[in-house]
């Protein structure tokens, strides 16, 4: 029973709450830009299922807690489900019904009818809400804390590593790193794991003097924020991690919303980059993770940080500043893949909204249906091989095949 709580505790209750927080603002951006455009929504639900609790607010709209707090959704006047994807063939027999009903006028207030810059703009305030969340708990953690800045010092070299062919050197202190300023060990690291068999130009400050050198990572088993190895680039560096090298850079308001923005930016731009690296061949897929993988991660940091409290109280506000983090870095992800142009997806709707912008007419129900069933199935295989993925790492597998050998 205290296991049973434990795993409660650390592994399911701070996963429910980051995927309910980042889904929920998610359907949220939708909400409002469909409000401010004067679309007639119907419901507003956080969770699945059977709803717990719900009311009516004086605009028509049902707002609903579901039992499953795996999400939400907005469903809008006239949807046949909570995806915003009805029936093409039902939409003339939906536009006559109306206007015997409410008249011509009734038609701009709903979705499905209105102007294709009105659909586009609701479809992606979704992602761009999950962008604009990141960027705010970012820019607030930077005004409440700061910056620590750490010099990227070599403590050690390992022998016959990329790094000793480069030149590197103990005491070295790396300033540039593939053309860009570097602030602490952990923006080297960023860059390295990712680029294997990738040369990368360096800067080092070594006695007074700046030196130019150049390293290839080579693949090996890099250590993650909670002890668990992956088979990434690395250039065999050892960082060290002295006091004297340590400072807090401090944040006005208005610097603190550029380093959000910035570090937003920089998630995305590791994202894309990976995917390239993992198309061409190069990197391989199994850092993609699913439900599993994030309740895992959730629930390792959630584990690490009580190690490293000393009471309730600091675990409690160091609890709360992981789960920030970590919905800052979610939520970049999922308004990522939700502009990805897949039929389902907020990006396939722009992408069939684009069409009918340039063919002035909409794409063909037929071809619609298909796409949704195309992107349905792309979306279902992503999830099921990211579950794989994540079976893998928690080498379920190998213990059924215990379980028969």
């Amino acid at each position: 029973m205290t296991g049973l709580l434990a795993n409660l505790l650390f592994y399911i209750l701070p996963f429910l709450l980051v995927v309910g927080v980042v889904v929920t603002v998610h359907e949220f951006g939708h909400f409002l830009a469909a409000k401010a455009l004067g679309t007639k929504i119907d419901q507003f639900s956080i969770g699945f299922g059977k709803a717990i609790a719900h009311w009516t607010d004086r605009s028509g709209v049902e707002w609903r807690l579901g039992w499953a707090p795996i999400g939400g959704f907005v469903r809008f006047a006239g949807d046949d489900n909570a995806a915003s994807v009805p029936d093409q063939d039902d939409l003339e027999a939906m536009r006559r019904d109306l206007v015997a009903r409410e008249g011509e006028a009734a038609l701009s207030r709903y979705y499905h009818f209105k102007p294709i810059w009105q659909r586009a703009v609701i479809s992606a305030a979704g992602p761009f809400a999950n962008f604009a969340l990141s960027i705010v708990i970012f820019a607030a953690l930077l005004m409440a804390l700061g910056e620590p800045i750490s010099a990227a010092r070599v403590e050690k070299v390992v022998p016959d590593g990329p790094a000793a062919r480069a030149g590197f050197q103990p005491n070295d202190i790396i300033v540039e790193a593939d053309g860009k300023p570097v602030k602490s060990f952990d923006t080297v690291k960023q860059l390295i794991i990712l680029r294997t068999g990738v040369a990368i130009p360096f800067v080092v400050e070594r006695g007074g003097q700046r030196v130019e050198l150049t390293a290839t990572p080579e693949r090996g088993d890099v250590p993650d924020a909670v002890g668990r190895k992956h088979r990434l680039g690395k250039i065999g560096i050892q960082f060290a991690d002295r006091p004297e090298d340590r400072q807090v850079k401090h944040y006005g308001p208005i610097e603190a919303l550029g380093g959000g923005v910035s570090r937003t930016y920089d998630v995305v731009q590791t994202t894309v980059f990976y995917i390239g690296r993992m198309v061409t061949g190069h990197e391989s897929a199994d850092q993609i993770s699913g439900p599993l993988g994030m309740a895992q991660i959730s629930g390792d940091l959630a584990k690490q940080t009580a190690s490293l409290s000393k009471d309730f109280a600091s675990f409690a506000i160091n609890a709360f500043l992981t789960v920030l983090l970590l919905v800052a870095n979610i939520s970049v992800g999922i308004g990522f893949l939700n502009l990805l142009p897949i039929p389902v997806l907020d990006g396939g709707h722009l992408l069939f909204y684009a069409y009918e912008a340039v063919a002035r007419r909409p794409l063909a129900a037929k071809v619609q249906a298909v796409g949704y069933r195309v992107g349905l199935a792309l979306v279902l295989g992503l999830m099921l091989f990211a579950t794989v993925n994540d079976l893998q790492r928690l080498r379920v597998f190998n213990f059924i095949g215990g379980l028969f050998s």
